[in-house]
């Protein structure tokens, strides 16, 4: 708090009672990096670890890093925590995304109902022999899950996804990784789907434009006691367009490991970034790429990237 020291290295010990935030009554009043090392078992003592650099009275709040290393299981910590926090935003501010502060990602809750579908999938994959690499008998084996009913055929009542979940970190390294990536995937194409056709559920949130006006009022409802009515408001959004720039452009394509492309036909240029692949209905891998234009980005396949050549 004195400034004395650059980096700060604290345990369960010192997540309790202690103050690591940039106080405004401290010498240090410069802006904290938390990176979450360990996220452990119990969320409540991660948020409490998260609770001290992040404190009332403070010049600025603090990043929030939670790191994972590349077994793909301990994302499973980082979910737990991400649930719990955006159960405090609801409790204590009705709105989800203030508990997290926005330090978590939609993918990162494991135990979402996009999570229940991609969890779905991939029991109809593994049960349809369409995820080569796990046979339905060596998954059955290895997790002690059953897919299959004593009468044939898939169950209906399938695993839940806590179970999944925790079963998959007793499994070895390589066949936890190779199985939740599959997951994951599974899960980024239920939220990509969500949000393209406009039914993804974000919860409250705060709108900005650059001017709100309100086009129309109707009334819907009128409570024959008391006469409160209930109004539906068509409301108008002005929102500035967001066009990126060629600086922008260039630094995509540097800190994204993207490449510039222009399309030979229409000659538009593009800033092509690696991204999740999807899963076609055979259960093979669709490689994908992210185009970023001026104007709009769109996920396509990257055999389609043979109208582009590289700039």
């Amino acid at each position: 708090m004195a400034g004395e020291k650059q980096i700060l290295i604290f345990s369960d010990a010192g997540g309790t009672g202690r103050s690591y935030h940039a106080d405004l009554n401290a010498v240090n009043r410069r802006r904290r990096s938390h990176y979450l090392l360990e996220a452990g078992w119990r969320a409540d003592k991660a948020i409490q670890g998260l609770g001290r650099s992040h404190r009332t009275n403070q010049a600025s709040a603090p990043i929030f890093r939670p790191l994972t290393t590349n077994v793909r299981g301990e994302r499973r910590f980082i979910s737990m925590i991400a649930r719990r926090l955006d159960s405090l935003g609801v409790l204590t501010r009705g709105q989800r995304q203030t508990g997290g502060n926005g330090i978590f990602d939609t993918k990162d809750d494991l135990e979402s109902e996009y999570a229940e579908y991609a969890l779905y999938e991939l029991f109809k994959q593994i049960y349809q022999g369409r995820f080569a690499q796990v046979p339905l008998g060596t998954f059955e084996e290895m997790t002690g899950l059953s897919l299959t009913s004593t009468e044939g055929g898939m169950k209906i009542d399938l695993p839940p996804l806590r179970q999944f979940l925790n079963r998959l970190l007793a499994l070895k390294i390589g066949m936890q990784n190779l199985i939740f990536e599959r997951f994951e995937l599974l899960l980024s194409q239920q939220i990509e789907t969500a949000k393209a056709q406009g039914i993804f559920e974000v919860g409250v949130e705060t709108l900005r434009a650059e001017r709100f006006t309100v086009a129309s009022t109707e009334t819907v409802y009128t409570h024959p006691v008391s006469g409160s009515t209930t109004n539906y408001l068509k409301i108008e959004r002005v929102q500035k367009a967001d066009i990126k720039t060629a600086i922008e452009a260039v630094d995509l394509t540097t800190n994204y490991w993207g490449r510039l492309m222009v399309n030979d036909k229409s000659c538009k240029a593009a800033v092509c970034i690696p991204t999740h692949s999807i899963f076609n209905d055979d259960g093979g891998v669709v490689p994908r790429v992210l185009l970023v234009r001026p104007q709009k980005e769109m996920r396509v396949p990257q055999e389609k990237l043979m109208g582009l050549k590289q700039k």
